[in-house]
């Protein structure tokens, strides 16, 4: 009954919300689901009777199959979504998803690396090998400008203000966003960019400032195997991925006493309450700085 709808819904998200593909796919993935539900189980055969109660109902199956307080919330929001699109069209007279809510989640305190590591990781990187300057000016800038991966792989070149220390992204949503690099991140991209102009380019990478070895665009997949790689070189047993970098980014800021706005602005998150999971990183730091050089915590220990 859904894939009627379904066309339609996702022009509007990819038009009117700037959505990516992969942001799409996990809405049409997760209407599908609810399709599927709807079909087997027959309680609506039109829109118009498809209530709150019937989507509870599939809501507190997900919830009893085990799927994870994130990937209901996820589900709830392209549900709500969906609806709120019909509504908007006029294709149904009342939201029946208004009033539902998500399940309440943990906020996790994600994995970041310290100032050491991060010099560690850069340094493992062999740069006599082919790709060498390459991945380490990738990591650079993961930690330099505080970088989401996608940003990373979708760098374009006509984004790069070196000569103002700038570069221009297009985040969630097509959101664009400029910030600074950093000198040391610059030199690592100038020297790769010096390499890149000997390389054989595919057609619409052009464009694109980091190259897989075939000249198109480096996938997100192999970013994080770069990053792994780079992490177990350097001899650092945490589970590292690309974001991790960004983290360290936000997190080193604020322990050196940068403000949550301006953080907010250089990582390009909409609301700030993300931004504050970083003042609870904050406080996670000055706890462990406590008890490991204040006297009265070693008094403590040796009682």
């Amino acid at each position: 009954m859904l894939d009627l709808y379904l066309p339609g819904f996702e022009a509007f998200l990819q038009l009117e919300k700037g959505l990516s593909p992969a942001s799409l796919a996990a809405y049409k993935s997760d209407l599908k689901q609810l399709n599927r539900y709807l079909k087997f189980n027959g309680q609506a055969e039109q829109l118009a009777e498809i209530d709150k109660h019937i989507l509870r109902a599939f809501l507190k199956e997900l919830q009893e199959l085990g799927l994870a307080n994130s990937s209901q919330a996820r589900m709830l929001s392209s549900v709500k979504s969906f609806f709120a699109y019909l509504r908007l069209e006029g294709l149904i007279e009342k939201d029946p998803s208004a009033l539902l809510e998500a399940p309440k989640q943990k906020r996790k305190l994600p994995e970041y690396l310290s100032i050491d590591e991060v010099d560690k990781i850069f340094n493992a990187i062999d740069l006599s090998q082919a790709q060498g300057h390459r991945n380490r000016a990738m990591l650079e800038l993961l930690y330099a400008c505080g970088l989401r991966a996608s940003e990373l792989c979708e760098l374009k070149l006509s984004g790069l203000l070196l000569e103002m220390d700038l570069i221009r992204l297009w985040g969630k949503g097509q959101k664009e966003r400029i910030v600074p690099i950093g000198e040391s991140a610059k030199q690592q991209l100038l020297f790769y960019l010096d390499q890149r102009k000997h390389l054989k380019i595919a057609p619409k990478s052009e464009d694109i400032v980091f190259l897989n070895r075939r000249g198109k665009q480096l996938s997100r997949q192999m970013l994080f195997l770069i990053v792994k790689k780079a992490v177990a070189d350097a001899g650092i047993d945490k589970n590292i991925s690309p974001h991790s970098f960004r983290h360290s980014f936000a997190t080193h800021l604020v322990e050196g006493g940068a403000d949550l706005r301006l953080v907010q602005q250089l990582l390009g998150h909409a609301s700030i309450t993300t931004t504050e999971l970083y003042s609870q990183l904050d406080n996670r730091y000055l706890k462990e700085s406590l008890r490991s050089f204040h006297p009265a915590q070693h008094y403590k220990r040796e009682e």
